[in-house]
């Protein structure tokens, strides 16, 4: 068994580690300030002509803090990874995986389902890590196409399998309240590496398996 500790990177990027390394991926982001985000906060809802002297919003300033740092916090955690013994060369795939984010052009939420596939080459992955590798880089001021590119990145340099694909399927509440108000609509993105990206027959297996087309 190798485990490598992750902690949420400031760059975006995941540097490729060697398989015997246990160093922890360096966490640089800046932390969050609580007592400034409640100020903000408090300024915020006066500005939008809020009585704070209401009983109900008394401690809204305080509530917004902590729910901020709840949604941009992620919690680090050791990416296991196993060899492969058994020689298994098919991919390997969780779909579903549930996911939130903020949009960062006007910090509102979007939210939706992960699809992540990769196909082991020396090592494979405790399934429950891929989940991990999507909520690291989800709780962060984002946008829907890095976070594809993030997290297939991320699997790609940690683990060097054969191939990745990552599909991410979400709504976007700053296109369903506001602007166009379009409630229901889904965009879909993708990021594929290695044999997924190049190999005609995988890449058309993990699409499939993804609810993607074919062609």
């Amino acid at each position: 068994m190798n485990t490598i500790s992750l902690a949420p990177p400031t760059d975006r990027e995941c540097p490729a580690i060697d398989s015997k390394s246990t160093k922890s991926w360096p966490s640089q982001r800046r932390p969050l300030d609580h007592a400034a985000v409640q100020h903000a906060a408090h300024d915020l809802l006066v500005a939008l002509g809020a009585d704070l002297e209401t009983q109900g919003l008394r401690e809204t300033p305080r509530r917004m803090a902590a729910a901020y740092a709840e949604l941009l916090t992620p919690e680090p955690f050791n990416l296991t990874t196993f060899p492969n013994d058994e020689g298994y060369d098919e991919l390997v795939v969780v779909r579903d995986i549930p996911f939130q984010s903020l949009c960062m052009h006007h910090v509102l939420p979007f939210y939706g389902l992960a699809h992540v596939a990769y196909l082991p080459a020396e090592r494979i992955l405790g399934l429950s890590k891929l989940a991990r590798v999507v909520e690291l880089f989800a709780r962060d001021l984002q946008l829907q196409e890095r976070l594809t590119t993030q997290i297939a990145a991320c699997l790609h340099a940690q683990l060097q399998p054969k191939g990745v694909g990552v599909v991410l399927e979400a709504e976007h509440l700053c296109m369903s309240l506001r602007g166009v108000q379009k409630a229901g609509a889904k965009t879909v993105t993708s990021a594929l590496h290695g044999l997924v990206r190049d190999d005609p027959r995988t890449r058309a297996e993990f699409l499939s398996l993804t609810g993607g087309s074919t062609k």
